[in-house]
């Protein structure tokens, strides 16, 4: 029997994201999770908030995993995953209007390269309604500085594994989510020199038609 896959990272950060995950998407009702890797964190976070609809995705090779983790937990707030490569969508729908009031991703951007980030960001756009909340987590660059040496190695390891991959610099994304009509309402310290970056769609904001 294959066993389920298991990132103990996971087990590590969830209790500090669920705290910041508890303020924001405490009035949320549907939520995309993007890159939802082993999907230890959406049912650990659906379980904890079962006021919201949590819709996994990821790119084809994560779904049976991440299947086994919600098929174990039988909740009834975490429909099936689907696959999302942010690349080339196509992007999800929700209940209701077919738009998301808020979404989560976790040690995401820093494995995509640059154009994916960008794209990542682009198909929000497209997903997410107005006043919607999105929360990002993992580490970040400011300044074009790293905030610790253990990121500065870890970066290191990064590149050497795929070039294109690597640490992000916070105000370069949050340049990303600002076209967006994204603005920036939190930067939250999280253990292990990672953050939690939180932001609010203007309420105003024009529409992407759905492609």
């Amino acid at each position: 029997m294959t066993e389920r896959p298991y990132a103990p990272a996971c087990d590590r950060n969830r209790d500090p994201i669920l705290e910041v995950l508890r303020r924001h998407f405490a009035d949320r009702r549907d939520v995309l999770e993007v890159g939802s890797g082993t999907g230890q964190h959406a049912v650990y976070f659906a379980a904890a908030m079962p006021w919201l609809r949590w819709q996994c995705s990821d790119q084809a090779d994560a779904l049976p995993g991440i299947r086994m983790w919600l098929d174990e937990a039988a909740l009834g707030n975490t429909p099936a995953p689907v696959e999302l490569d942010v690349s080339t969508g196509p992007w999800p729908c929700a209940g209701g209007d077919g738009r998301f009031d808020a979404v989560f991703s976790a040690n995401t951007l820093h494995i995509m390269g640059w154009p994916q980030v960008q794209a990542f960001f682009a198909g929000l756009g497209q997903v997410i309604a107005p006043g919607a909340v999105v929360v990002v987590y993992g580490p970040f660059n400011y300044d074009g500085q790293y905030s610790s040496d253990s990121n500065r190695e870890f970066d290191g390891w990064l590149k050497a594994r795929d070039p294109r991959s690597g640490i992000r610099d916070a105000a370069d994304v949050d340049a990303l989510a600002a076209a967006l009509g994204l603005r920036l309402v939190e930067d939250v310290a999280m253990p292990a020199n990672n953050r939690c970056l939180v932001w609010r769609r203007d309420a105003d904001v024009a529409l992407t038609p759905r492609r």
